[in-house]
């Protein structure tokens, strides 16, 4: 039995794709050669996520070293743009819930699962006629974004992500590697319908936006939130009140803002758009890898959880609460120095006292001692 494009296209869409491409299984050698120049200057901050291996991340036969093709699937998000005040901090929170810390978009859900059940539904597909195929989707890898431009499913937008007509770049993406011949070339590239937009390179909190296409993970806050160690003081109150991630490239995309206005009713299951930062704070390890373990953690250590809630809470929490406060003296005697520094951030820029702080001569805690902070906006 075999298939051709048209019908490994309607699998995939009935097991939940939005759009599907194909193309050839020959190595990315241009984004190989652009992820190495990235690195060396620095770009990717330390970042593993397909800067690991380049050489490897950049060609499918490391994956099945009999591919010829790919099959590309992309899988839509809902967002909402949201306006922004003071520091950062959005406008359209839920008004039962203070202080609060938002969630990116692509994180509100398990989109993931979604994708991965259409692209296996494509394998199973090529598997029932004695082909290979593997999926890959959101891992070291492949690199997602240049096979779906390949593919032909979307141009790259100036922030770096693929733009799918239509869908924009609200779409998480993702691949099957097979060795079924069913593509012998690849097909015309889609035009780049950014034209002389600036608007992701103006609209980015923080300047990571470098040049068009290009993202310096320094700068970039959805990267922050998943770096290790201390959050870079930078950029703590750039964070605003962004938990994980960040859509500001995002939202303020013609494409995707016109996609908003025409989805008046989006329909999303299970979607987490805020988080109580006091029940994040006061919850156990247990209850915070259970809650939000599908996020990327850094070594899975709930500690960068705690750390970026901090962050965010010295942006947004009211001083005069004393719930607040105690959360505050909590994690300025945590054992945790990583914890007791952040801490002293957020005691500092509530202006709230330290007269709980223990081990203050741990020079994680001294440097934040030492170091200024910026007073709050008045709002």
């Amino acid at each position: 039995m075999s298939f051709d494009r048209a019908e490994l296209a309607a699998i995939g869409r009935r097991g939940g794709l939005d759009a599907v491409g194909f193309c050839t299984a020959e190595p990315f050698t241009e984004t190989a050669d652009a992820l190495i120049r990235r690195k060396q200057a620095g770009l990717h901050a330390g970042m593993q996520f397909t800067y690991r291996n380049p050489q490897r991340s950049t060609d499918p036969q490391n994956l099945l070293p009999s591919a010829v093709a790919l099959v590309v699937g992309a899988v839509e998000y809902e967002a909402q743009a949201v306006s922004l005040n003071g520091e950062g901090v959005s406008d359209s929170s839920p008004a039962d819930v203070t202080p609060f810390a938002r969630v990116a978009a692509y994180a509100r859900s398990d989109y993931y699962t979604v994708l991965k059940k259409g692209l296996q539904a494509v394998a199973d597909a090529l598997h029932s006629c004695g082909h290979k195929a593997v999926v890959t989707a959101d891992s070291n890898a492949l690199v997602d974004r240049a096979a779906a431009h390949r593919a032909a499913i979307g141009w790259w937008g100036k922030n770096s992500n693929i733009l799918v007509p239509s869908l924009g770049s609200l779409v998480v993406l993702g691949s099957v590697v097979t060795d079924a011949p069913i593509v012998t070339s690849n097909p015309e590239p889609l035009p780049d319908g950014c034209g002389t937009c600036q608007k992701c390179l103006e609209g980015c909190p923080t300047g990571a936006i470098i040049a068009p296409g290009t993202v310096d993970a320094r700068r970039c806050l959805a990267w922050l939130v998943q770096a290790e160690g201390v959050f870079d003081p930078d950029y703590r109150v750039a964070l605003g009140d962004r938990i994980y991630g960040c859509d500001d490239c995002s939202d303020v995309c013609p494409p995707n803002r016109l996609r908003i206005r025409r989805k008046s009713d989006p329909q999303v299951v299970d979607q987490q758009s805020f988080v109580e930062l006091l029940e994040l704070l006061e919850s156990s390890d247990e209850e915070l890898l259970s809650r939000f373990g599908r996020w990327y953690i850094p070594r899975r250590e709930p500690r960068y959880l705690r750390r970026n809630a901090l962050v965010v809470l010295a942006n947004v929490a009211d001083p005069s609460d004393p719930r607040t406060s105690a959360v505050v003296e909590q994690a300025l005697r945590d054992p945790d120095p990583m914890i007791r520094a952040h801490g002293v951030w957020c005691a500092r820029r509530l202006k709230l006292g330290l007269t709980e702080l223990q081990g203050a001569d741990d020079p994680l805690v001294r440097a934040e001692l030492q170091r200024s902070v910026p007073s709050r906006v008045a709002v």
